[in-house]
């Protein structure tokens, strides 16, 4: 017994030695080293990219070690799939994944220091007044059937489709400038002018970003419109098809089985031998189902990289020196985890309400919210779930964002506090321990999270528990993602829902769509033109100033005041509540080279560099 004891102590010991090790990198903010105490610190990046000239064909160079052509990298998706291949219409993460694959846009993101970087545009100029922009287009580059990419591409892209309101309008949105839209005109064929009515400080990169679409692909499903785009390039579209920029075109997807994408021989990005990359061969999805099921998969070989949550990080850890995978650590999430309250108060097409009339005084009550807020026991949340490898969260902003508003201390549970707040607000205990509101309703709602995401699921228990110890009834519904999405973007039935939205440590415009009161993802009260009245709350009114005011000041000292005064609102009007941000740590098999983890981009950005190596 006592031998088993000692091996218990020493196994514990070794496991929280491991946590310590991998929790130490937990990051500084620097407004000019972004850098965290992560993988990245050893990480010695390849030069950028140039612009190189191959029999006037313009190519994009890799600078990164030569590296074998073959082979192919097999990854995961949890859920049931994409929703659409379409550039423009899609909503999730999988979907906009599967598109980064097979679409570029003008520009990228520097993985070092997120500096601007050469796309299907080789290089820009900005007029002294910073509202004329002039992009410089490679000549030679391909679509994937052959065709030429030209301005009339991006022109057509801008006006016919972005500013044009078609699909998805967060990029629109995002580029409205005091209600004025950019003006897009060709100055020839490789060569466009955005032009703008006031100097805005992300313009650029906004419009580098953003993808480009095939006009001779696109010109005649854009002239339908409506439902015919909306269906466009779907789920249901013969692989043969599509016609995109990126280092691969799609080859196969079996609903709720897998997606295969095959290397695009037209790629313009080229290796320092002058060969046409990606090296890989295929980039396969094998989609899972939940995360359990991933890491079944992971351990027998059948996929090469998982995103390791807290309570797997150890396990792993130990085993690393004698496996065939690596982990890295990227630093914290850029990604948010959150509860969302629906304060919309607004009828549908069927003049019912979305929210229930008892519910929406319970929602809109920012004591409520507030209450809530203190009842939720975020230590037992990272304990428990995150392994202890996260730290919590308070602020839209994620914990390694350059704009993080650091006078944001947050507050540790205190149920006894909530449970005030809530008696002081008229809340009343019946002698079953339920509470009521003072038209004596039952305090009954239900909480929603996507089903097989494991950690969302685990939060979900846990927040449950912590709301019926205020006596609140919960109803905790863990649903198929999409389905989910569909409430919170088009039907509007929901009550509370626990979610994740991906974000951005160099630009909070970005998230444009989800605090403006007209955003495609302003889950908290969304609209999407449902009415013409200004029904905004007060805290709406300043976000969207806030958002206007920001993208238009100068300098970084003055739009950080303006994002820590968004960042304060959010704390305390709380219609989002921040649960805590985990670090971001990936395994990966060892045979894949030219990996250099980045924070700001993480592990396979850059995946036409990457190669297998099986010796």
């Amino acid at each position: 017994m006592k031998k088993i004891f000692y091996l218990i102590l020493v196994l514990i010991f070794i496991l929280l030695f491991l946590k310590a090790c991998i929790r130490q990198d937990i990051a500084e903010d620097n407004v000019k080293n972004v850098q965290t105490k992560s993988s990245e610190q050893n990480v010695n990046f390849p030069k950028n990219p140039i612009n190189i000239d191959i029999f006037g064909v313009e190519y994009l160079q890799s600078q990164a070690p030569v590296g074998k052509f073959g082979g192919e990298l097999v990854e995961s998706i949890i859920g049931n799939g994409p929703k659409t291949f379409n550039p423009f219409t899609y909503t999730d993460a999988t979907s906009s994944t599967m598109v980064g694959l097979m679409y570029d846009g003008l520009f990228s993101n520097s993985p070092k220091d997120g500096s601007i970087i050469p796309k299907l545009a080789k290089s820009y100029t900005v007029s002294n007044d910073g509202k004329k922009y002039i992009i410089n287009l490679r000549k030679g580059a391909l679509w994937s059937d052959g065709v030429e990419i030209t301005a009339d591409d991006v022109i057509f892209t801008w006006n016919k489709i972005i500013l044009a309101g078609l699909g998805n309008t967060s990029t629109r949105d995002s580029v409205l400038i005091n209600g004025k839209l950019p003006k897009i005109t060709k100055l020839d064929k490789y060569t466009v002018k955005f032009e703008i009515s006031e100097k805005f400080a992300p313009f650029l990169r906004i419009i580098g970003t953003q993808i480009i679409a095939p006009k001779h692909a696109f010109e005649e499903v854009v002239k339908l419109g409506g439902k015919d785009f909306e269906l466009f390039y779907s789920t249901n579209t013969n692989p043969n098809l599509f016609v995109t920029s990126g280092p691969y075109k799609l080859k196969e997807y079996k609903a709720a089985q897998r997606i295969v994408f095959e290397r695009n021989p037209n790629y313009y990005v080229v290796n320092s031998l002058n060969q046409n990359l990606p090296y890989l061969d295929k980039i396969v999805f094998l989609i899972v189902g939940d995360l359990n099921n991933e890491i079944l998969k992971f351990e027998a070989n059948e996929i090469d990289m998982i995103s390791l949550n807290g309570s797997n990080v150890a396990p792993y850890k130990i085993k690393e020196d004698k496996s065939n995978y690596k982990i890295y650590n990227l630093g914290p999430s850029s990604g948010t985890m959150f509860i969302a309250f629906n304060l919309n108060s607004r009828k549908n097409k069927d003049n019912e309400y979305n929210v229930k009339i008892e519910k929406q005084r319970w929602f809109r009550d920012k004591n409520f919210r507030t209450a809530i807020d203190y009842a939720l026991d975020r230590k037992s949340l990272i304990q428990n779930i995150a392994n202890g490898l996260a730290d919590p969260l308070f602020t839209p902003e994620s914990l390694n964002s350059i704009f993080l508003n650091k006078s944001i201390k947050g507050h540790d549970k205190n149920l006894a506090k909530a449970k005030k707040i809530l008696s002081d607000n008229g809340y009343i205990l019946d002698k079953n321990n339920l509470l009521h509101d003072k038209y004596d309703n039952l305090i009954e709602f239900d909480l929603y999270t996507n089903a097989g995401n494991t950690e969302r699921e685990a939060i979900g228990v846990m927040v449950k528990q912590d709301l019926e110890d205020l006596g609140m009834k919960i109803n905790y519904k863990p649903i198929e993602f999409n389905t989910l999405v569909n409430k919170m973007t088009t039907t509007y039935d929901w009550d509370m829902i626990i979610m994740g939205l991906t974000g951005s440590i160099l630009e909070p415009h970005n998230g444009k769509n989800v605090w403006a009161s007209n955003g495609s993802l302003h889950l908290f009260n969304q609209r999407n033109g449902q009415t013409k009245t200004d029904d905004r709350l007060p805290f709406e009114k300043r976000l969207d100033e806030i958002f206007e005011q920001a993208a238009l000041k100068n300098t970084f000292a003055e739009r950080k005041k303006l994002y820590d005064e968004y960042q304060a609102i959010i704390y305390n009007e709380k219609p989002m509540i921040y649960l805590y941000s985990p670090l971001s740590i990936v395994a990966i098999r060892k045979k894949f080279k030219n990996i250099y983890p980045s924070m700001l981009l993480g592990i396979t950005y850059n995946i036409e560099e990457i190669y297998e190596d099986k010796n």
